[in-house]
């Protein structure tokens, strides 16, 4: 989603069965909430559009957020309130849970991160197909796989929703018990009297067995390369294929500027031993042709997303501690 995408999100949600009616008088709020979360926080909100004909048709959006640990507990203590409404309030009275970057840094590197599902619009009908559910799952994984996750958590936007999210391997969160339980049977006679809650924390993934979400807990490793902003951008941008003349026109920089980002990057990489069988063979490698060992460390990054994520290189040094002392 881009700001010029806003007004049209928007209109769809109105006419959304299931949100529209939630949001009410709210809705007017709406755009001036996802400008905020677009400039202040650590955000992903991707439309999702299907081609008819020479047309397009907008089938919904997927908005995911970070937020903080007060926030979590809110959402799933009494009284319950729907997430996106709430979000609305609370940012316009300067009360913002969701995460900035430099909170994402510290908690990603240390405690873990609360992964908020802020909403999937998709109208019901659209939701059931399957090419759209993959999808959404497709992006919300490469947009997310690779942070130091400590819960997942979100609301149905809609009961066919509500199956895809038992589907993908979450739980209920059952307020009463204030735990997640087995999912309860609903339909769509029931469904609106409260808001329901589901998710997975990072305790959970580990006796659930295999399922999509609890993948995306157990398959995270620290992150070993210890980059920087700059340095994960030039290679988020590489593996989108982008030159090195392409590089310093989007990252606006210098093409030495690439070049020598380029070298620091390499000189990390070549303290990890996992990047190739042996050190000798590095060595040589890393004089080579650039071309072959840029492609090595794509190929590296690509399959170890948590080296492009923030991260505090201190915090981690003082986590990494922490644990071997526990051990």
């Amino acid at each position: 989603m881009q700001l010029k995408d806003i007004r049209e999100c928007v209109e769809h949600i109105a006419a959304h069965p299931v949100l529209g009616p939630r949001y009410g008088k709210l809705i007017e709020q709406l755009p001036s909430t996802l400008r905020f979360a677009l400039a202040n926080a650590v955000t992903w909100f991707e439309i999702c559009e299907e081609l008819e004909g020479s047309a397009t048709r907008l089938l919904g959006a997927a908005m995911t957020a970070f937020v903080s640990d007060d926030f979590l507990q809110e959402l799933k203590s009494a009284p319950m309130f729907w997430v996106g409404p709430e979000l609305v309030k609370r940012i316009a009275n300067r009360e913002s849970p969701l995460l900035s970057e430099a909170q994402v840094r510290d908690a990603n590197s240390a405690a873990g991160l609360n992964l908020l599902a802020w909403h999937c619009t998709c109208h019901p009908r659209d939701v059931l197909r399957g090419e759209v559910a993959t999808t959404v799952m497709t992006v919300f994984d490469q947009h997310h796989r690779g942070f130091w996750l400590r819960e997942i958590v979100g609301q149905a936007d809609c009961v066919e929703h509500y199956c895809g999210m038992r589907n993908g391997g979450g739980l209920y969160f059952d307020r009463v018990q204030g735990a997640y339980v087995n999912y309860p049977e609903l339909n769509a006679r029931n469904f609106s009297d409260e808001p329901r809650t589901c998710g997975l924390t990072r305790d959970l993934a580990f006796t659930q067995g295999t399922s999509w979400l609890a993948s995306l807990f157990v398959s995270y490793a620290r992150p070993r390369l210890g980059l920087s902003r700059g340095q994960q951008r030039q290679l988020r941008a590489a593996l989108d294929g982008e030159t090195d003349d392409e590089l310093g026109d989007s990252l606006g920089i210098s093409i030495h500027a690439v070049k020598m980002r380029w070298r620091t990057i390499y000189d990390r990489a070549a303290c990890v031993h996992d990047l190739v069988a042996d050190r000798s063979r590095l060595d040589g490698e890393m004089r080579g042709r650039g071309r072959e060992k840029k492609q090595r460390l794509l190929d590296y990054v690509r399959k170890h997303p948590e080296e492009l994520h923030p991260v505090s290189r201190k915090l981690l040094r003082q986590s990494a501690t922490q644990r071997t002392a526990v051990t």
